[in-house]
């Protein structure tokens, strides 16, 4: 009598799994030469990748065999620092104190004592109160954002783009250049996205990705003539850069 072993089931990319309690997300890179994995900070979680479909059966295996150095990676992050009332985060570089208001319904509210920014902000629990929160910080990251776009692409000499905000954990920012759509046409506006998260940003540091993003106005690629005129827009930008590297991770953790 033979038998028959069923087939494990195919890996595709983007498929999630768990190693020692730990997330992994299997990713394929035609521009990987091969297995290797990353710490994904802003998610939290750790990314092994393949240079092909084939190889992703090897990138589980791999993951498998560095589980301690998964556990280790991950462990090492910040601790999620939750939007309640009583704690504190900072604000361009200002400590923030969050408050909840005497309504839950309220409005938020911003105000100074001292040296220290208050948010006062209405919520009938600690997650409304913390989606409140949210939406008062995207307003105040829109308004300051709108104000700096408008600055750098003035001093560029390029229309202003429209600005939103997001909440991607995988960039600060992203640009799509204003185009026309042929002879005498006239051209489509630019369109510029944040991350809400870059208020939490010292602003030297946020203000640095608004010149970044409008460099990308006039240049769609990092090379000598973007890095020329971010340069020309806010100085050296190597000290920001390394700040969003090494605390990057603490922004996305506040949530």
């Amino acid at each position: 009598m033979a038998l028959f072993r069923s087939k494990s089931p195919a890996l595709a990319d983007g498929d999630r799994i768990e190693v020692a309690g730990a997330p992994v997300l299997l990713r394929v890179s035609s521009r990987s030469q091969r297995i290797s994995l990353r710490l994904d900070a802003a998610n939290r979680q750790i990314v092994a990748i393949a240079p092909s479909l084939k190889h992703l059966p090897g990138a589980v295996a791999f993951a498998q065999q560095r589980a301690e150095w998964i556990s280790e990676q991950l462990q090492a992050l910040p601790s999620a620092l939750p939007l309640a009332p009583g704690y504190s985060i900072t604000i361009l570089g200002q400590p923030c104190r969050l408050e909840a208001a005497g309504t839950p319904r309220a409005r938020a509210r911003w105000h100074e004592e001292g040296d220290e920014l208050v948010l006062t902000c209405g919520g009938e629990d600690d997650e409304s109160f913390g989606r409140a929160v949210v939406r008062a910080l995207r307003a105040r990251a829109l308004e300051v954002l709108a104000e700096r776009t408008a600055y750098h692409a003035t001093a560029l000499g390029a229309p202003m783009p429209s600005v939103t905000i997001m909440d991607a954990r995988g960039r600060w920012g992203s640009c799509k250049p204003a185009r026309r759509f042929g002879f005498g046409a006239a051209a489509s506006v630019g369109q510029i996205r944040y991350s809400w998260r870059l208020i939490m940003a010292p602003y030297e540091v946020m203000d640095y990705v608004a010149a970044h993003e409008c460099a990308h106005l006039l240049e769609a690629n990092h090379g000598p003539r973007f890095w020329g005129w971010v340069q020309t827009l806010v100085g050296d930008p190597r000290k920001s850069r390394a700040w969003l590297r090494r605390y990057g991770a603490e922004l996305h953790a506040v949530g």
